[in-house]
């Protein structure tokens, strides 16, 4: 047993050394390659540096054939820079001396040149603004140009200033009629048969419309003339070529239209008056009425009366004499001085219907002045408070005011004149009829007088 253990156990060590030696053997052949493969490496790193090294100088050569190269580049562009500047300066120099030469060759011509530029010059701004313009676009680009040129013109250039002056003169006094797109005051365009009277106005079956030469359109006016004026612009339109007919013309080709405009018309003036002038225009209206009504019944009343004259002995009670003669039948056996006053005591009852709103117009007539008054004074109140406020740079901001101040009074005026002649026709019309009043009861106290001294 002892000697069978002991032959496992060198078997045992025989194998470990033996493995032990093939570790050894592996570990020698890695280290090997590693040292093969560190010297493979740098040669590697050699090779690309000495490229790398060859590229950097191929490159510093280049670079060196580049920046000579520039050298000589600016130097030949500074030569050439030396020698446009001299020859700038000798070609200064030339054209100084033929623009002489020019000169002098021009002689008389020169001025002509100058005048030619000169009214062009002119002749844009009246030719662009003319309304024929509105017909015959485009008139003002010859102009231009000759205004604009810096040589002698041509024969062609002259005639055609010579055709643009000639054409605004014949066409000045000419009226014509041509479609053109005319503006709407909402903003519509429509194309219209615009009459053009000379070089004054233009005028559309709505009646006068203005050339805007800034826009180079044909606008209308924001208010129209008064309705006597645009009557002509109808009878124009409706005419023949061969009949004359009254036109009104504005002679300074719309400046007044334009005006005419900005005027407040009579409505708006009654505005203008606000809350006072609202109440004067009532209490006038008020006072008429009063007035109508008072002298139609008064007449009716004087008709009955007349009419009752004719037929005294038949007494009616429609109107004040016949109620009267009543009164005179009833009391006939009364004497003189009763049957007077009886009468007396008649024609007094019969006064107040006969005197009734009579002086109601005459009260309405003295408030309208006062209210007139009140206007002012408030207005001038509002035109302090707005100079208080914003101060006297812009007079539109109290326009406003004293225009209330101005108006009020204008209408207190205007509705105490007639109150106060309505007063007096509606007064004397009362008054002659009391005086038939008085003048018959006289009578019938005399003719009674007189039978009782028969």
């Amino acid at each position: 047993m002892k000697k069978l253990f002991k032959g496992f156990a060198v078997a045992a060590a025989l194998t470990v050394s033996a493995g032990a030696a093939l570790n050894a053997h592996a570990n020698t052949e890695a280290l090997d390659k590693i040292l093969e493969q560190v010297k493979q490496n740098r040669i590697s790193e050699g090779k690309i540096n000495k490229a790398r090294e060859q590229e950097f100088l191929s490159e510093r050569a280049d670079k060196q054939a580049l920046l000579n190269k520039a050298k000589r580049d600016l130097a030949a562009e500074k030569a050439r820079g030396e020698r446009l500047n001299k020859e700038f300066k000798q070609n200064e120099i030339t054209l100084a001396d033929k623009e002489t030469e020019l000169v002098n060759a021009q002689g008389t011509l020169g001025e002509m040149f100058g005048v030619v530029r000169r009214s062009s010059a002119d002749a844009i701004g009246s030719i662009e603004a003319s309304i024929v313009s509105a017909e015959k676009p485009g008139r003002a680009e010859v102009l231009r140009s000759l205004a604009a040129a810096k040589e002698l013109p041509t024969t062609r250039e002259l005639e055609e200033l010579w055709i643009a002056f000639q054409t605004e003169m014949t066409e000045s006094a000419k009226t014509s009629t041509f479609e053109a797109e005319v503006a709407e005051l909402s903003g519509d365009i429509n194309v219209k048969q615009v009459t053009r009277i000379g070089n004054f106005n233009l005028v559309t079956k709505d009646g006068y419309v203005v050339y805007d030469a800034e826009n180079k359109s044909i606008v209308p006016l924001g208010k129209q003339p008064a309705s006597n004026v645009i009557a002509t612009v109808s009878d124009l339109l409706n005419t023949s070529a061969s009949n004359y007919v009254p036109f009104v013309v504005d002679p300074t080709r719309g400046a007044i239209l334009r005006l005419n405009t900005q005027k407040a018309s009579v409505e708006e003036r009654w505005h203008q008056g606000d809350t006072v002038g609202y109440i004067i225009t009532a209490l006038l209206a008020l006072g008429a009425l009063i007035a109508l009504v008072r002298f139609l019944d008064l007449m009716v009343v004087g008709a009955k009366i007349k009419s009752q004259i004719k037929n005294a002995n038949n007494p009616s009670d429609n109107n004040p004499l016949g109620r009267i003669l009543k009164v005179y039948h009833d009391n006939k056996n009364q004497d003189v001085e009763n049957l007077e006053l009886k009468l007396d005591e008649a024609i007094l009852r019969e006064t107040p219907r006969i005197e009734a709103g009579i002086n109601i117009i005459k009260i309405l007539a003295a408030i309208a002045p006062l209210l007139g008054l009140l206007g002012t004074v408030v207005g001038m109140i509002l035109t302090f408070e707005s100079i208080t406020l914003f101060g006297t740079g812009d007079p539109k901001i109290m326009a406003g005011n004293i225009s209330l101040a101005l108006v009020t009074t204008a209408l207190g005026l205007i509705a105490a004149l007639p109150l106060i002649l309505l007063h007096a026709i509606v007064a004397g019309r009362s008054k002659s009829i009391l005086h038939i009043l008085d003048e018959q009861s006289a009578g019938i106290v005399a003719a009674h007088a007189e039978k009782e001294k028969a």
